[in-house]
């Protein structure tokens, strides 16, 4: 595990590849090379360092989408918008332990206020698994909420795609 707040950044890639496994628009091949490449950087890294990448992508999702609202809406306000959308819609997704949302909860507040996530999240101890897929939910649901305000499916998916091929992360 890194310390303050720093995630390898072939955790942070498969924390997003781990999103696009979970979205369902992903092709069967992609979702297929996005598999390999989590179970690569767990073999390597660890699933703790992947679960921080998660982590830290909810941060900057979260800080996104409270600084620049994407497609020029209104800024969204953390505390009515932002974090009450994505907490209640966590129960959809029937995987997601109750009893996570607490710290899932506290990783979105901790990013509405200008945190560093991952140092914030860090200060509990290791994250469980059952917290970590909670963290990928949440990512989740951040993302199609991305979506939805630029109205377009994908939109953040190419954008995260493009970063990560300009940080030279991008499996060749």
């Amino acid at each position: 595990m890194s310390s303050n707040g720093v995630v390898v950044d072939e955790a942070v890639r498969a924390a997003w590849d781990a999103y696009r496994v979970l979205e369902k628009r992903t092709s069967a091949e992609e979702r297929q090379q996005a598999q390999q490449r989590v179970k690569a950087a767990v073999d390597s890294f660890g699933r703790e360092e992947v679960s921080r990448g998660t982590v830290f992508l909810v941060g900057v999702l979260t800080g996104y989408l409270i600084a620049e609202p994407p497609g020029g809406g209104d800024q969204l306000d953390p505390l009515s918008d932002l974090i009450p959308a994505v907490i209640r819609r966590l129960p959809s997704f029937e995987l997601a332990d109750p009893e996570q949302v607490p710290m899932a909860t506290g990783v979105l507040m901790a990013a509405a206020m200008g945190m560093d996530t991952v140092a914030w999240r860090d200060g509990f101890g290791k994250i469980p698994p059952k917290e970590a897929m909670v963290h990928g939910f949440v990512l989740w649901l951040l993302a199609d909420l991305f979506d939805s305000l630029v109205e377009k499916p994908g939109a953040i998916d190419q954008l995260m795609r493009e970063t990560f091929e300009t940080m030279g992360a991008e499996e060749r």
